[in-house]
């Protein structure tokens, strides 16, 4: 029997961007769920769905674009894998440019349409972009987490009273667990093989194929240390030497696994605009299930050394994972990335807004926190002042605690809870 559907939560916004654009772009990694979000949005509309990894429909498009792009004008037509016929961004765009009628288009695609190999298109202006990944809690949960709107709202809100938190075990069990879709219900033993055959498939044809990478096999090494230090700030003099590989490579490498949805990269936070980024990047799976599939751990392996590197960094990339899906349906607009200067000073994770407003958060696998993890986040905020709104540390203890002048202790759980 199939697993009940699970309501996407960024439906709500694909559906606006159907009434006031004409192109709608749900990008996201291979079996995140774009084609079951693109019938549902296709069903409720006068629609045409063709796939292009038919062979068929592919050779259709890639023969006449144009042609192609035009076929359904009385209706919405929706393209599954774009990236498969990069011409038919161009096409798209003149069949839009004649007619402006919005929801003219639904496409898919499992990368980056700007990096795909042979596109001269951006469908500036003509296209909006909804980014879908893996299930959230929330949305497992069946609610619409927000949890970055809650945390501006937090010093005039004050402390929550209740948070219904997991065990420390429970997260460990969420860090390790993949959130694709076909993978929600499936063995021990299928999760393996399709893990196995997912990052084989991804890595050998649809890197190469999408991004023309030469040399695509030094990918897997690559991969693997991502996987193995994740969420760590990533050196790529060091990278390079560890997986022999030449640096002058290691960018090119790391833009073409970007490309493909399977890694995101935090950079690095500073006060200064014209000098954002000025650290080096951390660098981690987009998606914690894989990354401890790859480094073979399991919740059992992180307990056993709940303080070691390899769980800290699960776990703080598993909180980067539930942030990042909540920015597509969040009310609150605001950037991702890390904190640290030269004299050791640091914050996991800093959440950003167009006023350069601040929220900062530290992740610890820890069941208790004291005022020695606060560190990090007191600098901070000394360091910006108002523009400093809320920092917290986010734990798998079950309580939650203010820890002095806009900080706070928030159990993990916080993060879908709001």
């Amino acid at each position: 029997m199939n697993a009940p559907l699970i309501r996407r939560n960024v439906t709500d916004v694909a559906k606006e961007t159907l009434t006031d654009t004409p192109i709608t772009v749900i990008s996201g990694a291979r079996q995140v769920g774009k084609s079951t979000l693109m019938h549902s949005l296709s069903n409720e509309r006068d629609s045409l769905f063709i796939n292009l990894d038919s062979a068929v429909d592919r050779a259709a498009a890639e023969s006449d674009p144009d042609g192609f792009a035009r076929q359904y004008p009385q209706g919405t037509l929706a393209i599954d894998e774009i990236q498969r016929v990069p011409a038919l961004l161009t096409s798209l765009k003149a069949a839009v440019d004649d007619d402006k009628r919005p929801g003219r288009f639904i496409v898919t695609g499992s990368a980056d349409l700007l990096s795909v190999k042979g596109s001269q298109e951006s469908l500036a202006g003509r296209a909006q972009t909804i980014h879908l990944e893996g299930f959230s809690q929330g949305e497992l949960a069946g609610t619409v987490e927000d949890f970055a709107s809650w945390m501006w709202r937090l010093p005039s809100t004050g402390t929550p009273s209740t948070v219904h938190s997991p065990s420390r075990r429970d997260y460990l069990e969420l860090s390790v667990s993949p959130t694709f879709p076909e993978l929600r219900t499936a063995s021990t033993r299928s999760r393996t093989r399709w893990l196995d055959n997912y990052v084989d498939r991804v890595l050998s044809k649809d890197t190469a194929d999408i991004t023309g990478i030469a040399h695509p096999d030094r990918l897997f090494p690559l991969l693997d240390l991502i996987a193995a230090r994740n969420a760590s700030e990533f050196v790529m003099a060091r990278a390079a030497q560890d997986v022999d590989i030449p640096a002058r490579t290691i960018p090119s490498y790391l833009r073409a696994l970007s490309s493909v949805f399977l890694i995101r990269q935090l950079p690095g936070w500073s006060n200064d605009i014209a000098k954002r980024a000025v650290q080096a990047a951390k660098v981690m799976l987009a998606d914690t299930g894989l990354a401890a599939h790859l480094g073979d751990i399991d919740a059992d392996g992180m307990e056993r050394d709940v303080s070691s590197s390899i769980t800290g960094g699960l776990l703080e990339g598993f909180v980067t994972s539930e942030l990042s899906k909540q920015r597509s349906w969040s009310g609150k607009r605001f950037a991702l990335s890390h904190f640290r200067d030269n004299h050791g000073h640091e914050v996991d994770i800093v959440l950003e807004d167009r006023r350069r407003t601040l929220v900062g958060l530290e992740v610890k696998a820890a069941t208790t926190v004291g005022a020695n993890d606060f560190k990090g986040l007191k600098f901070l905020r000394d360091k910006v002042g108002d523009r400093f709104i809320a920092g917290a540390v986010l734990y798998t203890g079950t309580r939650a605690v203010p820890f002095g002048d806009r900080l706070w202790a928030l159990p993990i759980a916080t993060l879908w809870e709001h």
